[in-house]
């Protein structure tokens, strides 16, 4: 049995922590020879969230400790803390721009971190609070397009940076939920972040690319362009949707209709043949023979104003559409037949399905805790966690004044919610001091 060290890991063993709005997932991972392998998957219903937010706090509660419970068993070992993700349509995306002078004859580390403040300084509202400041470009001397800027001459350093703010309840919620259930957070990660890390190469955020995460409550979307992060959004629209639009559209229960969209679900009428039909299960407990195209003819309204929410997010991303060289689907929604081909058609640009890379596994597939193969959509978030966590471009940290506000900010927060004292707290608050 492997036993765990005071950061959840035994050696270089790290845990993410997928709370989504259909299934909680902790996904353990271990890095062996500069190879991430996957040892455990642990997943859940969920059933306290909704669009991505906490509603109900006991029913996120028990799911997680189901989900991590699961992972413990099959990696054996005791999960006490780990990496989240976190999503919901509070969250929301800006940019910022800061320049200081150069102290001595070359940029400095310090320099970076001052210019990084000068940026930080903005107005958050007192409902909102900051969850990475993320540095898009570097600019010395009117130089622009400069990636790292540390050993170079100048005497100017401008930044620009997006900041990523969510909701102060529905981030206090996330941790509570998560100390109830037993386990410590290390820090919190905006979902499509930690999915592009899973699934975007190095050329495509190079190009510039629009990961697309479509999961149960929420779609998460994260522009790329020149290797930077350059815009995120949230829409409240996911699979669940297309759930309940067959439920209304044939009067069935919503798990028969989350049955029916996994296996008969399709998002371009045409695709299906007019002749086939499919076995439906009413609330009556008796089957009913209806044509499959009458899924496919409920479905691809919802998809089509799924397409064009996704479509609206890109023009609004600071005059990136002209730039992108395509679209990655990924998320358990994404595998929905033909709504690859569907956005792909209406957006005008490349679509593929992400599944996540650079990971193996040893998971035992014939378990019953885990029936599918780790190179999935539905499993891109939690991997990317990991992948995010043991990242080397993740471990320069700013510690400029501004991060330690908001960490100060973050450590009252879990005074008042958990009223631990301040020698305890770094191991339950979550650090927002962002990482390149």
């Amino acid at each position: 049995m492997r036993i765990r060290d005071s950061l959840g890991r035994k050696g270089n063993i790290v845990v993410g922590l997928d709370v989504g709005t259909t299934k909680i997932c902790a996904i353990v991972g271990e890095v062996r020879g500069g190879k991430t392998d996957i040892i455990a998957i642990g997943s859940a219903p969920s059933t306290g969230l909704r669009k991505g937010v906490v509603i109900n706090i006991e029913s996120t509660v028990d799911s997680i400790k189901k989900a991590v419970k699961n992972a413990e068993t099959m990696a054996g070992i005791e999960i006490k803390s780990v990496y989240v993700g976190i999503a919901g349509g509070h969250i929301k995306g800006f940019e910022s721009y800061g320049a200081v002078g150069i102290k001595g004859k070359e940029v400095k580390p310090q320099d970076v971190e001052r210019a990084i403040d000068s940026a930080s300084v903005v107005y958050v509202p007192l409902d909102r609070e900051v969850l990475h400041i993320i540095p898009t470009e570097f600019i010395l001397d009117g130089q622009d397009g400069i990636k790292d800027p540390v050993g170079m001459a100048g005497v100017r350093l401008e930044v620009k940076v997006h900041i990523v703010t969510g909701a102060v309840s529905s981030v206090q919620n996330l941790l509570k939920c998560c100390e109830r259930a037993g386990i410590d957070v290390i820090d919190i990660v905006l979902e499509p972040i930690a999915s592009a890390v899973a699934v975007l190469t190095e050329d495509e955020k190079d190009l510039g690319t629009a990961l697309v995460d479509i999961g149960g409550g929420t779609t998460d979307i994260a522009i790329y362009k020149d290797g930077s992060l350059r815009h995120t959004a949230v829409l409240a629209l996911g699979g669940n949707h297309f759930t309940n639009d067959i439920g209304i559209g044939l009067r069935i229960p919503v798990q028969e209709a989350e049955r029916i969209k996994r296996k008969y679900g399709c998002a371009i009428t045409s695709m299906v043949d007019e002749a086939e039909e499919m076995d439906v299960v009413g609330a009556d407990k008796q089957a009913r023979k209806i044509p499959r195209r009458y899924i496919a003819e409920i479905i691809q309204p919802r998809c089509e104003e799924l397409t064009e929410l996704i479509k609206r997010e890109i023009e609004n991303s600071s005059g990136l559409e002209p730039g992108l060289s395509g679209v990655i689907l990924t998320g358990g929604a994404s595998l929905l037949a033909g709504l690859d081909r569907l956005i792909e058609a209406n957006l005008g640009l490349s679509v593929r399905i992400g599944m996540p890379d650079g990971i193996e596994s040893s998971c035992a597939l014939n378990s019953p805790l885990f029936q599918s193969n780790v190179n999935n959509p539905i499993y891109s978030t939690g991997i990317g966690l990991i992948l995010h966590s043991i990242d080397g471009e993740t471990e320069k940290i700013f510690n400029g004044d501004m991060f330690n506000r908001i960490f100060d900010r973050m450590k009252e927060w879990v005074r008042n919610l958990f009223g631990v004292n301040g020698h305890e707290l770094r191991g339950k608050a979550v650090s927002m001091r962002q990482r390149i």
